[in-house]
């Protein structure tokens, strides 16, 4: 199997540090714009891209893992493409992933104020706070090339997603990881995947906030080995 890894907003492949290391058959992407070339418009577009870019390097028995907005592109690409996809591993997200309209302003604004953009990558390092220190600075500078443009496209492709009605579509059996303490998607966005998914297993990790992933690597990379070992 194939286990490929799509970041969230204004992310990168460094969001899956830890999972590309410890998976040998794991490949982490870098979608369009983050930082090369020009990003997509939604999340329809971005699940296209990565269909292509699976397709280009001849992945067959793909597992598709999404933080995020990774995960609304690979629920995306699971509900269109049904028979490419074997497994689902989705990290902090939702079948709809609303963006509260402080958070655009603050990117919109600091992608034209220096002063703002300050705030912006501050507010950034926050939400890193409980990664390794070595980690977090690779992530933050590449946050920062990536830049607060294409963190508010994403946004807005995130705002704009709504699967609500359709989730029930996603045939692929699931693994949903969830932090008890991400605030930007939130637990229950985690029990109603688990709910609506035709064959899903729900892991919780106390402490952990919506960059889970980062911040509890071994458990979370374990609760991926038994779900990989159960699709084998």
């Amino acid at each position: 199997m194939k286990l490929v890894l799509v970041h969230g907003s204004g992310g990168s492949s460094l969001s899956y540090h830890y999972q590309t290391r410890h998976f040998p058959d794991a490949v982490a992407v870098d979608l369009p714009g983050h930082p090369h070339g020009a990003p997509c418009a939604s999340v329809e577009l971005y699940a296209e891209w990565l269909r292509g870019y699976i397709g280009g390097r001849g992945y067959r028995d793909v597992v598709l893992g999404g933080h995020s907005l990774g995960g609304a592109v690979v629920l995306t690409y699971a509900m269109k493409y049904p028979d490419e996809v074997r497994g689902l591993v989705l990290v902090g997200t939702g079948a709809r992933l609303r963006v509260h309209p402080d958070v655009l302003a603050e990117c919109q604004a600091a992608a034209t104020d220096k002063a703002a953009r300050q705030r912006w990558l501050q507010a950034r390092a926050a939400n890193y706070a409980k990664v390794a220190p070595d980690v977090r600075g690779m992530l933050l500078q590449k946050t920062d090339e990536i830049g607060p443009a294409v963190m508010h496209g994403d946004l807005v492709c995130c705002d704009r997603f709504d699967i609500l009605e359709r989730i029930g579509q996603v045939r692929a059996r699931a693994l949903i990881c969830q932090g008890d303490e991400d605030v930007m998607t939130p637990v229950k966005y985690g029990r109603f995947l688990a709910e609506k998914l035709p064959s899903a297993t729900l892991e919780v990790f106390p402490g952990g906030t919506h960059q889970v992933m980062l911040e509890q690597p071994d458990a979370v990379n374990q609760a991926i080995g038994r779900f990989l070992g159960a699709l084998r």
